[in-house]
């Protein structure tokens, strides 16, 4: 991945209190309930894909981003998701088509809600929709974001952090679960990788229960504050109490990923039988004014331009006469293509009238002249 831009995406407690979904009559807990849900179908959708983690890692942190700023109300969970997988695959140098990402997304919600699950024909005109709501919602991603897509993880702390404290190995793979499921909360938009990494260091310690250095503190030396990591620890207990996270319709456009109540997705209706008849008619009187009008018949309304119409009107007369003459065939004596005679060597008769190849161009035309000059000759002998 090109990093172009440091990660300077945090929010406040105050910013995430008045969130644009807030505004709009969400409350907290659907909130979180609908941000739960969008980051499943991400990390599961993520498998199904054969992406790395560090994939689905970005593209729920994209996806945390992006509700900062929208609202729920406004844009479906499962076509963001879709979008942000898409993104962060090319955003990670793991790129996926978006042909595989609808069908991973079409086929998860046909499960997910006990539908028959279909095949998605990419030559389907649904298909085609899907897709470009997909392009679609990707440039939302990228205009509420500025362009700036660079993320950090903590994962890339985690084990420097350990291997610091001299912890034992078990320890690693209990912290680097919990950093993954930290990224279902708002922790990613809330505090850096560095108080990230450290609280989940300390909820691993704890719950295998290993001791960490506390005088000095070891926090310090990781340029972390215990209030960070105590509130790290707080929201991932409180996230392991919630009941599995279900699909709350609170978006204008409709709940389902295959099926849009947006006005581009629909068919143009027909027009009704009476304004149908009314475009006929109006289409033939166009149509008989154009026939029986002609340039000719339009007379320019100017004054003092009488005799321009009349030297108009000669040259039109003129012009018809010139076209109506009948073309008189001159008659012609004998064949205008008389045979040639045969030459030798590569100068003979190839075509008809007298065309020849090579070097024996011309020989026949020479000889004609030689003879009538030898004829005109012989009778001025005779004569004398």
């Amino acid at each position: 991945m090109i990093y172009t831009a440091t990660d300077t995406f945090y929010l406040t407690d105050e910013h995430l209190e008045n969130t644009p979904s807030r505004k709009d009559g969400i409350d907290k807990a659907t909130e979180t309930t609908l941000r739960i849900y969008g980051c499943d179908l991400i990390q599961e959708s993520g498998i199904l894909l054969k992406v790395p983690q560090q994939v689905m890692a970005t593209c729920q942190v994209l996806f945390h981003r992006f509700y900062c700023k929208k609202s729920f109300v406004r844009f479906n969970v499962k076509r963001i998701a879709a979008s942000c997988v898409w993104l962060a695959s090319k955003l990670e140098e793991n790129p996926r088509r978006a042909r595989h990402a609808l069908n991973v997304f079409h086929r998860m919600e046909c499960r997910r809600e006990n539908l028959p699950i279909e095949h998605l024909d990419a030559f389907s005109k649904k298909y085609t929709e899907l897709k470009m709501d997909l392009i679609r919602s990707k440039r939302h991603l990228l205009k509420q974001m500025a362009f700036i897509c660079h993320v950090e993880h903590p994962h890339k702390f985690i084990s420097n952090y350990l291997a610091t404290l001299e912890t034992p190995p078990e320890l690693t793979q209990e912290a680097w679960k919990l950093a993954n499921d930290s990224l279902r909360t708002t922790l990613c938009v809330r505090f850096k990788n560095a108080v990230m990494a450290c609280g989940v260091v300390y909820a691993a310690a704890r719950r295998f229960h290993v001791p960490l250095p506390e005088n000095p503190p070891w926090w310090k030396a990781f340029d972390a504050d215990k209030s960070g990591i105590d509130e790290v620890c707080r929201v991932l207990a409180h996230l392991y109490t919630l009941p599995k996270a279900q699909y709350i319709l609170v978006c204008k456009e409709g709940g389902s990923f295959t099926v849009s109540n947006r006005f581009w997705d629909f068919p143009s209706q027909p027009l009704p039988k009476e304004s149908q008849m009314i475009d006929d008619a109006n289409i033939n009187k166009v149509s008989v004014v154009s026939v029986s009008v002609s340039p000719a018949c339009v007379i320019p309304e100017l004054k003092g331009g009488i005799g321009k119409v009349k030297d108009s009107t000669k040259s039109d007369d003129v012009d018809e006469k010139i076209e109506n003459q009948s073309v008189v065939p001159i008659p012609v004596k004998g064949n205008l293509f008389p045979k040639a005679k045969k030459g030798k060597g590569k100068g003979r008769n190839i075509k008809e009238g007298g065309i020849r190849k090579g070097k024996g161009k011309g020989m026949i035309e020479k000889k004609s002249k030689i003879g009538v000059i030898g004829q005109r000759i012989e009778e001025e002998r005779i004569q004398v």
